[in-house]
Formats: C-alpha cells, structure tokens, sequence
C-alpha cells in the first residue's frame, strides 16, 4: 500500500508524526510519501496544492492529511490561500463523500459541555457531501454592482446525479447500523435542498428497510444539543455538513476527538481530524493526536478493508483513554495531563 502524508500547517506536522509513528507501529509494510499541501505547499511551490503533490495523491492508495491554514496568509490572493489547496484536491481527487463519525467515549462522558446522561454512549455518522453546494457553486466571488456597491456572491446549488451518489452512500452505511437515516435540509427556503429532499425520497425505494426521516437543518442543529441519542446517521450537503459536524465534535468533549474520512466511488480516500490546523498553539507540542490517529483506523476500514488493523487502534486509543492519559483539550483534574507526542507514545504502547 502507498500512502501519501500531507503534514500541512499548523500543529499538521505534529498531530501527523504521532498516526505515522503508530502506523509503522502497525508494521503493515506500507510505504510512506511526504509532500506539501497549504500554506507549506505556498512556501515551497507558491501554490497551496503543487502539482507534484496533487500526482503523489492521484497515484497512492489513500491520503493522511494534518491540516492546513495560518492567519499570515489571510492577506494572500483567494486562490493563493491555503484552504483552497484542500478544496481543490478534494474536488480533483472527486472525494464526494465525507464521513464524520461523532463517538463519546465512556472515559470522556465527563469532558463533555452537556449532561452525562444526554451524551453517554453517543454514537452518530454525519455523511456530508463535499464536492458540490455553495463552496464550489458558479457564478461567485466579490464585484461592484450597478450602483457602485460592492456584492459578494455565492451560489448554492446541486445536480440531482451528485444527491444520488452521496444518497446511496449514507443509505449504504444505515444499512450497516441501525437502519435509521435522518436527512437533512432546508427545503421550506431552498430549492437546492427542495430537490434534495426529492432525490432522498427517491433512492430511499431501493432501501426499503430503512426508515428516512427529514428535518430542517436549523431544528437538527437545535436537536443535537437537546437529544442528540435521537440520531444515527445523518445525511447533508456541504456546508450544513460542514457547520452540523463541527456541533456534533463538541458533544465528544473536543473537536480534538473527531476522525473523518472522504472517499471516491471506490472508496478510495483522504483522512483527517475535522478540526484545523489550530495556529495559535502550533509547535507547542499541546495539540491532541487522537483524531489524527482515528482517521488513521477509518482509512484500513474504508480503503484497506481492513478492520483488523482498525479495530486494533481504535482500541489501543481507547485504551490509553482509559488509563487516565488526556491532552489538554480533554483533561480534567484526577486525569494524566500528558502532551501530544505523550498521547501518540501511549496509544503505541497500548496496541502491544
């Protein structure tokens, strides 16, 4: 297997080191390429996704991503700015479906902003739709209008063809869990998410065993935070996605915890935490691996199919979570305040 490891910026290189570290751990005989991506990718090439990374990842067979974006390049040119290289190797390397699954961990009932008895034993994937929607929609950008304003210009929209492949997708891992799928829109204001709505009930006839229900995107973010136990799978477009599983991470007790997964039609994928690259401690070596080291796992499940090795490292993370073992971002008093190298050394210890 041929893995490509995009570092990126920000506390990337750090959260990144500790999944390889516990990936040659593994000892699956996986060979390893680094390449730049971001703001490192600018530095470098002057171009936040360089060719010579964009082939690296069309040619592997899975992608570990850190994260990408610093407040210095705010000022740059939009299509010069860091998270343009991520939008772009998601769109090039067509990653239309965004797996975010949102796990409570019993050790961490207590991290959690909500009540014990609201977030235990939480359990929810979020399929998110990740190459269509406003984020990529034509026409948009900022101009001065007739009257001498300026307007800034969005477009939301989608074809029925990419609502059913991300449908199929969603309604494919319902099957595999609790057979209950909650799509999610706004489909009273938007006729975008009107034709959603429309596809869903559509592709739902071929899945006849699993019960789809429909809720406004503004209600799901208000039943996250009141009964989130409600939920299984939710099924959404790109920026409720976006905004929803951000929400969802914080039910975990941090966004440190979140894994996800973004895959083509033949589940091959890119991997990483769904937090950012967090500037402001970069380098301080506080960040929190885990999600990173999650990520890790997802990728043998959906690309390897290999749910030994997942399974392996979801446990040994657990485990090491079970030992009282927290980064800061999850610590409480009582608990092993240890730093992100620490974490990454106590989920290897703990697959042995």
């Amino acid at each position: 297997m041929k893995i490509a490891i995009l570092p990126g910026d920000g506390i990337g290189p750090e959260i990144i080191k500790q999944a390889v570290d516990v990936l040659r751990a593994l000892n699956v005989g996986a060979e390893l390429i680094e390449a730049q991506i971001g703001g490192a990718g600018y530095e470098k090439f002057g171009d936040p996704l360089p060719d010579s990374t964009l082939d690296l990842a069309i040619k592997s067979d899975a992608v570990l991503l850190g994260a990408v974006g610093d407040w210095k390049y705010d000022a740059l040119p939009r299509e010069k700015r860091p998270e343009r290289g991520l939008l772009r190797i998601r769109k090039e390397l067509n990653l239309f479906a965004n797996l975010r699954p949102a796990t409570l961990y019993p050790e961490l009932a207590g991290a959690s902003s909500l009540k014990p008895e609201i977030v235990s034993n939480l359990d929810i994937m979020i399929v998110r739709e990740l190459t269509g929607d406003i984020y990529f929609g034509q026409p948009r950008g900022i101009h001065e209008n007739e009257n001498g304003e300026r307007e800034g210009i969005n477009t939301m929209r989608y074809s029925e063809s990419e609502i059913k492949r991300i449908a199929h997708v969603a309604f494919q891992i319902a099957m595999k869990r609790s057979k209950k799928l909650c799509s999610v829109d706004k489909a009273n204001v938007l006729e975008t998410t009107e034709l959603w709505r429309q596809v869903m009930m559509d592709i739902s006839k071929e899945y006849p065993e699993v019960e789809l229900t429909h809720m406004y995107v503004d209600n799901a973010a208000m039943q996250l935070i009141k009964n989130p136990k409600q939920f299984d799978v939710l099924v959404t477009g790109n920026i409720f996605g976006d905004i929803l599983s951000d929400e969802a991470s914080m039910l975990t007790g941090s966004i440190g915890m979140l894994p996800s997964a973004s895959l083509d039609s033949n589940n091959k994928g890119m991997y990483e935490p769904s937090h950012g690259s967090a500037p402001d401690i970069a380098g301080k070596n506080i960040a929190n691996p885990l999600a990173t080291i999650l990520s890790l796992a997802m990728m043998f499940r959906y690309t390897f199919n290999d749910e030994k090795n997942a399974n392996k490292i979801e446990s040994a993370v657990k485990k090491a979570l079970s030992q009282g073992f927290r980064t800061v971002d999850i610590y409480s008093v009582g608990d092993k305040k240890v730093s992100c190298s620490e974490m990454g050394e106590a989920v290897i210890a703990s697959l042995n």
